[in-house]
């Protein structure tokens, strides 16, 4: 017997890639379970599909840093001083990122890469030690949206959030709608998806000065050898920036490149409305409505 649940849940995280850095990420949760009847007649009971598999999933990779545990030449993770606390420095084609935060914001995958694949099969595993004697099988299916449109993948952190959305780097795949005089606009769509493909955006009330992150020393002894501006360049190559949350404290090192620093917090209906003034700043004259997403099927919406 088989008892499935489409569209379980839907989880936001991000994740370390060799060419394009940090890629914030969504993806929608199917499950399929084979076994016998229990003896109330079900394979599982819905609620503990729900519920119990939903929790599961979303303590294992919902709103962390997906770490490639065997891609050992560009990832470097070292016991902070803080307890409880890590190191994590990545460095790749695109970009360098140095960070420290607790350890519940990473989720360790034993891949070189991180795929569908890595995670499906990383999740299964801690599931499947989970589940009652009757459940012989567990299918999971891992699937992005699928977007008629375009689109962009964005990291951030929320230090003034309760929950998980505290931490530091974590993402989702977003779409967004931008309308001109009610006019839907595909180019402005575009060139704001091109703008924030596989960024980080960072609150400018969270910047602190250099002196003041927290990073390990294999980080430190990399940005003092890159770090270095010139009389042609003043402008530094790395953006610090640290805050104190319920979990604990959280740093992070980001190179210009794959940086947007904003003047709101990232929830997405400050996003919203940052991206509604910036466009109304470039075309004063017209009515600016935004449809922002965070993620699948969740948003806010923004006029200007």
């Amino acid at each position: 017997m088989q008892l499935f649940v489409n569209d379980l849940t839907v989880i936001d995280f991000s994740y370390l890639h060799e060419q394009r850095g940090i890629v914030g990420e969504s993806w929608i949760v199917d499950v399929l379970l084979d076994g016998s009847l229990n003896e109330q007649s079900m394979v599982l009971d819905f609620g503990i599909v729900k519920k119990q598999i939903k929790a599961i999933i979303d303590d294992a990779v919902d709103h962390k840093l997906l770490l490639p545990m065997m891609n050992t030449q560009q990832l470097t993770i070292s016991n902070s001083e803080r307890a409880g606390h890590e190191f994590v420095d990545f460095t790749c084609e695109r970009a360098n990122y140095f960070l420290q935060s607790p350890n519940c914001a990473f989720a360790k995958i034993p891949a070189e890469t991180i795929t569908l694949e890595a995670v499906t099969e990383y999740l299964v595993h801690i599931i499947k030690a989970q589940l009652p004697q009757n459940v012989a099988g567990l299918t999971l299916t891992l699937r992005p949206e699928q977007i008629d449109g375009f689109y962009y993948h964005y990291t951030h952190g929320l230090k003034k959030h309760d929950g998980n959305c505290q931490r530091i780097a974590h993402g989702h795949r977003s779409k967004i709608q931008l309308y001109k005089n009610n006019i839907r606009s595909i180019k402005l769509e575009k060139e704001w998806c091109q703008r924030w493909q596989d960024i980080y955006i960072a609150s400018n009330c969270d910047r602190v000065n250099k002196a003041d992150i927290e990073l390990s020393a294999h980080a430190n002894t990399l940005i003092e050898k890159i770090d270095l501006p010139t009389e042609a360049n003043e402008q530094s190559t790395y953006q610090y920036f640290s805050y104190y949350a319920p979990q604990g404290r959280f740093d992070i090192a980001v190179s210009d490149n794959v940086l947007d620093e904003v003047d709101c917090d990232s929830t997405v209906e400050l996003l919203a409305d940052y991206i509604a003034r910036q466009l109304k700043a470039e075309h004063s004259d017209d009515e600016i409505k935004v449809i922002a997403y965070e993620g699948v099927a969740k948003g806010a919406i923004a006029s200007a």
